[in-house]
Parts: C-alpha cells; structure tokens; sequence
C-alpha cells in the first residue's frame, strides 16, 4: 500500500457510479471531491460516496491543493478541454473513453500532459483486465493469426425514448457521440493493443435522423490477417468475439468485459484460459492507474498513448467514410 490518492471526479451518471463500485475495491483511491454544472446534483451524489468538496467550476475543482488526480465521465465532447484544464493545473487525469472527439483534440491532450508532466490514461477498462493479459501471452498458441472478429451490440436503455420523439444525450452529434464512439471503440482498442494500427479500413454504418450512427460495421487489413467488427445501439447480439488462427481459436464471451475465454483448437479439443475476475471490474484500471501515479509513471504501456492516438485516428477515418460528423471537427 503507496500514498493514498485524491480524486476529483467530473460527472454523475451511471458510469461514475460504476466507477466508484471498482474504486471501493482500491485500497489506495480517496474520493474528495464532486464537480458538476449543477452544484446540487454534485453535493448529492458525491455525499453518497464519502466525497467532501462539491465544484460546479471545474477550474476551481482542478486547482483545489487537496485533490491529486481527476477522473472525468462527461460526455465525450467535453473530455478534451475538461482534462486540458485539469492538466494544466497539474493533476492527473483518467478520461473516459472514447479519448476525445478526434485527432486534433487527443494530440493537444498528449500535449498538455507532456508539458505539464502528469500522467494522462484513457479509461479502457477492457484491456486492463486479468483475462486481457492472459489471452495476450496465450496467442502463440493458436498459430498464425488469421481473423480477429468482435461483436458489441447492446440495445441502448435510451432507444425507445428516441423513437417516442425524446432526444437524449446518448444520440446527440454536439456531444461526439453514438454507435462507434461509445460501443465500436471497445472492439478497436483490443485490437489495436493486440496488434497495432491496420493498414486500410472499410467502414460503413446506418445512420439515425439526429445525424449519428445507430450501429455499424468495419473491415480492418493486417496484410496476412483481417480484422472485422460490428457493433450496436440499436439492436442486441449474443455472438462471442473470436481471433482465429491456422492452429486454433480464441473464444472471448463479451469483448467488453473478457469473463470467458476459451481456445478451441483444430483438433477440437478446448481450453478455459480464463480467471476469474472482480464484478466491479473498473477496480483494474483503477489500480493501475494509481499505481502509475505512485511509481512517478506518467503513461501505461498497455492503454498508452498511442494505443489512444491510432484507436482515435481509426475511429475519424471510419466517420469520414460513413459521413459523421461532429461540431468538435
């Protein structure tokens, strides 16, 4: 057990709040602060979770002696100039993803965290996983790679409200989100951790009246091996997510949280390589993140970044194809 680390946190939805379940698994977290636009709302939820400062100035919040790091879960448009801020009052910052709303904003973000020497992460709980490192070392086992395949559709909780005639946040392009950037995302990042950036990609998508994608699809060319994704806010899937090779398959059970792995071989035989892992599985990220902070560490070498950089880059390239685009552009 290192120094305790003092966290602010940007946001109040669910996410956070799963967030602050993972967290409550750290021996080394300390929630000490709320920011909102709404000063009410953070009091109110920040009291829940122990938190003692309540911000709904986020400038004032990040220059606050009593907090070492900012964890932000605002809508995606805001995560570049929020963390920025932050940076440049020298805290830390975990960012949700996606990163930033493209290119342009994750470099300035990489800046700001190089000329102000703190460490910066992209909160991509996915490749942080026990079970991510382990189908990582297992990969030799299954030969040359030949496919990788991830499937993410999750019929969203908001979708009906859209049909109604009720626009919530979920399908709005002013806050540089929708299908790709909220759910595509968690099918790139394993793979660009895994294997690094493609060299061409085919995307296209069906795109909803409020000028965002409701669910997509992307083609991926590694040169000797292909990548394919697809992905949903509009519909469900219960397909596994697969890599396949000349020796062998790895079967992943819901490429967003990795809790069941298995390779089946040509010969049919099986292999559970899984472990099993924490419920509140953003404690990982968490943890490394802290851990980063406590060994002067200013970035992961799994969600670097780089990793953050390219799954950005990928990500802008498949909305020019598809069409998307958002006020952040």
């Amino acid at each position: 057990m290192g120094k305790k680390i003092r966290f602010g946190i940007v946001g109040t939805s669910a996410i956070t709040e799963w967030f602050l379940n993972g967290a409550a698994k750290v021996n080394d977290f300390e929630l000490v602060a709320v920011y909102s636009r709404n000063i009410e709302k953070a009091r109110e939820f920040g009291k829940k979770y122990g938190a003692r400062l309540f911000f709904s100035d986020l400038d004032e919040m990040s220059k606050s002696k009593e907090i070492d790091a900012v964890y932000i879960a605002s809508p995606n448009s805001l995560h570049a100039k929020q963390a920025i801020i932050c940076m440049n009052n020298k805290k830390h910052v975990l960012s949700e993803k996606a990163f930033a709303s493209n290119t342009l904003e994750a470099r300035k973000m990489i800046d700001a965290a190089n000329i102000n020497n703190v460490l910066l992460m992209e909160a991509m709980k996915t490749t942080m996983l026990p079970n991510f490192n382990i189908i990582k070392n297992n990969l030799h086992k299954i030969g040359k790679i030949r496919r990788y395949f991830a499937s993410y559709c999750q019929y969203s909780s908001r979708y009906d409200k859209y049909k109604s005639g009720i626009i919530e946040n979920a399908f709005k392009p002013e806050l540089s989100n929708g299908a790709l950037m909220d759910i595509g995302v968690y099918c790139i990042y394993p793979m660009v951790a895994l294997f690094g950036k493609p060299q061409s990609i085919k995307a296209q998508s069906y795109m909803l009246e409020t000028g965002v994608d409701g669910e997509g699809s992307i083609l991926f060319n590694y040169g000797d091996f292909d990548g394919v994704i697809q992905y949903s806010k509009i519909a469900n899937s219960y397909l596994p997510s697969e890599i396949q090779g000349e020796e062998g398959s790895i079967l992943i059970e819901k490429i967003n949280t990795l809790k069941k792995v298995t390779i089946i071989y040509r010969d049919g035989s099986e292999e559970i390589i899984s472990q099993e892992q924490e419920d509140d599985d953003m404690c990982y990220e968490i943890q490394e993140f802290i851990s980063l902070i406590q060994n002067n560490v200013k970035e992961s070498q799994v969600n670097s970044h780089y990793n953050s950089l390219k799954v950005i880059e990928i990500m802008e390239e498949a909305r020019k194809q598809i069409g998307l685009v958002y006020l952040a552009d």
